[in-house]
């Protein structure tokens, strides 16, 4: 199935180096950067992950090329100017950050489209290792939630089902982003935040920690409603790091529990998973030493805390960029895995 991935920002790099190793057919980019000779330096060098071996060259005035792929650059501001046809388009991957109104995306010629972002107008949102059973070829408006959500949400669902939360609180501690300032600036607007003017995200993201609101509560609410901000608070740290965020979350549960409990249930729930998920960490590790890494769900077991019996007290650690966008690439082949068994199907009747 041949895939459209609109943007090539943080996210949308990430997605392109994955799929030559995932095999996923990414035939077309749309970026509203004009300068296909910058896309391809931006997409062969990168200051967080490094250079590519296999870099991309321009050819044929709106190509780049590698040995494994040749890939069309499209300039196209709205999704509903391309010709999905003519480019024998089934999939788009909409790594763009812009939120996408869906009277727009139901009219787009495509089987699927994946936004990379959490959203309540989609016909499902999925987070690996929560709820991604319930996707369906019926859907055609998938959201790949966030990269917070994925961290947090699969193990929020684990305790739920073992021990029944009955209140918490969340904090992520998140490395920077494009949007905010390197020096003191002007307040940022923020819509996802419904923030007029974020006095805090004027200022110098490389100089200080700001403290922000999350929506990652939000978006776990769109896939199981009850944890939502009357269960569980949350709050946010922005950090001057380059990648690789954690969450510190307290829970209060309903059934005791013993540390020993806890960590038998992530080491089985670890062995378990189809997909790469859940990892324990007993290492003296920091961020800098997560970053690539493709498991969602990383908890420090060093510190992880039961109070009381009924406290639990977590670390995890995820890739936010790298390890979000490994999520979202087998979210698509899961799609993808489903389409096929469904077609096999369909020709033996």
């Amino acid at each position: 199935m041949k895939i459209l991935l609109n943007g090539i920002g943080r996210i949308g790099k990430s997605i392109l180096r994955l799929s030559n190793s995932s095999d996923l057919e990414i035939v077309a980019i749309n970026e509203i950067n004009q300068n296909i000779e910058n896309i391809a330096y931006l997409i062969n060098y990168d200051s967080t992950y490094g250079k590519l071996a296999d870099k991309f060259e321009v050819i044929e005035n709106h190509f780049i090329k590698n040995s494994t792929q040749k890939i069309e650059i499209l300039n196209h501001n709205t999704l509903d100017t391309i010709d999905y046809k003519a480019l024998k388009i089934d999939i788009i991957i909409d790594a763009s950050g812009q939120l996408q109104k869906r009277e727009l995306l139901e009219k787009l010629e495509v089987k699927a489209i994946f936004l990379t972002h959490p959203s309540s107008e989609a016909d499902i949102n999925i987070v690996l290792g929560a709820n991604e059973e319930y996707m369906s070829l019926s859907h055609k408006i998938i959201s790949t939630s966030s990269c917070n959500a994925s961290a947090l949400l699969p193990f929020l669902k684990l305790i739920d089902d073992n021990y029944k939360i009955i209140s918490g609180d969340i904090v992520t501690i998140h490395p920077l982003l494009n949007h905010q300032k390197t020096l003191d600036s002007k307040c940022i607007s923020s819509s996802d935040r419904d923030v007029q003017c974020n006095f805090e995200f004027g200022r110098s993201a490389t100089q200080n920690i700001i403290p922000s609101k999350t929506t990652t509560i939000e978006a776990c609410s769109f896939i199981f409603s009850h944890f939502n901000e009357n269960l569980i608070s949350s709050s946010s740290l922005r950090v001057p790091t380059p990648t690789v965020g954690a969450i510190n979350v307290v829970l209060n549960v309903k059934k005791n529990l013993t540390l020993d409990e806890i960590r038998l249930l992530l080491k089985k729930q670890e062995e378990m998973q189809e997909y790469s998920i859940f990892k324990n960490s007993n290492e003296p590790l920091v961020s800098s030493d997560f970053q690539g890494e493709i498991f969602s769900t990383i908890i420090d077991t060093k510190f992880t805390k039961v109070t009381n019996n009924t406290l639990i007290k977590a670390l995890i650690w995820y890739d936010n960029e790298y390890g979000y966008a490994s999520k979202v690439v087998e979210i698509v082949h899961r799609y993808i895995m489903l389409k096929s068994i469904n077609n096999q199907e369909g020709s033996q009747k």
